[in-house]
C-alpha cells in the first residue's frame, strides 16, 4: 500500500531541477535572482521595443506582460455627452468609438478621479469638443462621384476634436500633448444634413477595468528557440533544412554543410520532423529562463518608460502585501 506513493516521491525528487520551474521546490533567494537576472534591448524603434528577460521564471515574466497590458495607467475618453448627433451611426456606437481613440496626455500628470459624480478638475480631467456639420460644397455643381469636390466635413477624423482647457491647464499643456494620438482616425462617414456636437471627457484609468486604458497595442513575450544539429547536414538536403525554417536560421557554408546562424527568430514550426532523412538531424527546444519580449506603444508613453512604470506597480502591490503580512 505504501510502495507507490514512495516511488512517486522519489521520482519527484529525480525531476527537480534548477531550471525546472514546473516541478522545483527550491528556496527563493533574492542574492541568487538578482545575481541571474539580465535585461538585454535588442530593438527598439519610436514606439516598439523588443528585449530580453533572462533568469527568471515564466511567473516572473507574465507578471510584467500582465501588468503592462492592464495596470499601468493612461488617460482615455469615459464621458461622452451628445448634445447633437445626425449621423447615421446611433450614440451608443458613436461614444465606444470615441472613447476608444488614443490620447497623447501623459498619464503621470494627472491624478485618478476619486468619485465619478465629481465635476471635472484640471487635476483629474481632460475636457475636448467635437462640433462639426457635412454640407455641400457647390449647389450648382454636377459633380456626383468625388466626395471630395461634393461635400465639406464629409469624413470626420479625430483630428478634428478640439481641446478645451479646464482652469489653469492651458498654462501647463499644449493641444499637441494631449489631444489624439493620431490624427486620421475616421470616426464617422456624413451627408449634408448631418451633424455633431459633442463633448468629452478623458480621466486616468487602468487597462483591467476597459481596455481603452491600456497604455500598449500588444505586450508578448516568446522562449528564446534553442535549434541544435545533431550531425553534418550537406548538400540538397541542407538547402531543405534551410527551407524548415525561418529565414536567416539555417545558413550554408561554404563547404556546403548547413550550420544554425541565429535561432532567435526561429517560430519553431518543427516542419524539419516531415522529412525522414532530417528527423535525427535536428533538436529544437526553448531556453526556458529566456524571454523575449515585444512591448508595442500606443505612443502616451514610450515603451520603456511603460515597463519602468509596470515595475513601479508591482514594487507597490510587494510593499502592500508585507504590510499585510506584518499587520497580521
Amino acid at each position: 500500500m505504501t510502495t507507490k506513493p514512495l516511488l512517486y516521491l522519489e521520482e519527484y525528487k529525480l525531476k527537480q531541477d534548477a531550471n525546472d520551474y514546473g516541478l522545483a521546490d527550491e528556496l527563493w533567494d533574492f542574492e541568487s535572482f538578482k545575481r541571474k537576472l539580465q535585461i538585454v534591448v535588442v530593438r527598439y524603434d519610436e514606439n516598439e521595443l523588443e528585449f530580453d528577460m533572462i533568469g527568471v521564471s515564466c511567473a516572473i515574466a507574465n507578471v510584467f506582460r500582465r501588468l503592462m497590458l492592464s495596470e499601468v495607467p493612461s488617460m482615455a475618453i469615459e464621458k461622452v455627452h451628445i448634445y447633437n448627433n445626425t449621423s447615421i451611426i446611433q450614440d451608443e456606437v458613436l461614444a465606444h468609438r470615441l472613447g476608444l481613440i488614443p490620447l497623447r496626455a501623459d498619464p503621470r500628470m494627472f491624478e485618478y478621479k476619486a468619485n465619478e459624480t465629481d465635476p471635472p478638475s484640471a487635476l483629474d480631467t481632460l475636457e475636448f469638443e467635437l462640433k462639426v456639420k457635412c454640407t455641400r460644397k457647390n449647389k450648382d455643381s454636377t459633380e456626383v462621384t468625388n466626395n471630395e469636390n461634393m461635400y465639406k466635413n464629409h469624413s470626420i477624423y479625430s483630428g478634428q476634436i478640439k481641446w478645451v482647457p479646464i482652469g489653469n491647464q492651458a498654462t501647463i499643456y499644449t493641444e499637441a500633448a494631449v489631444g489624439p494620438i493620431d490624427d486620421d482616425i475616421l470616426i464617422s462617414k456624413m451627408r449634408p444634413g448631418h451633424e455633431f456636437d459633442i463633448k468629452l471627457f478623458a480621466v486616468k484609468g487602468v487597462g483591467k477595468d476597459h481596455a481603452k486604458f491600456s497604455p500598449v497595442a500588444t505586450v508578448s513575450y516568446r522562449l528564446l528557440p534553442d535549434i541544435k544539429l545533431n550531425r553534418p547536414v550537406a548538400g540538397n538536403d541542407a538547402r531543405l533544412l534551410q527551407k524548415c525554417f525561418s529565414p536567416g536560421v539555417i545558413e550554408i557554408a561554404k563547404n556546403d554543410e548547413a550550420y544554425v546562424k541565429d535561432a532567435r527568430y526561429d517560430s519553431c514550426s518543427r516542419n524539419v520532423y516531415r522529412y525522414p532523412q532530417l528527423a535525427d538531424a535536428v533538436t529544437i527546444a526553448r531556453v526556458r529562463n529566456h524571454f523575449i519580449f515585444t512591448v508595442e506603444s500606443l505612443g502616451a508613453l514610450k515603451p520603456e518608460v511603460i515597463f519602468v512604470e509596470a515595475a513601479k506597480v508591482l514594487k507597490k502591490k510587494c510593499r502592500m502585501f508585507l504590510d499585510e503580512i506584518k499587520g497580521n
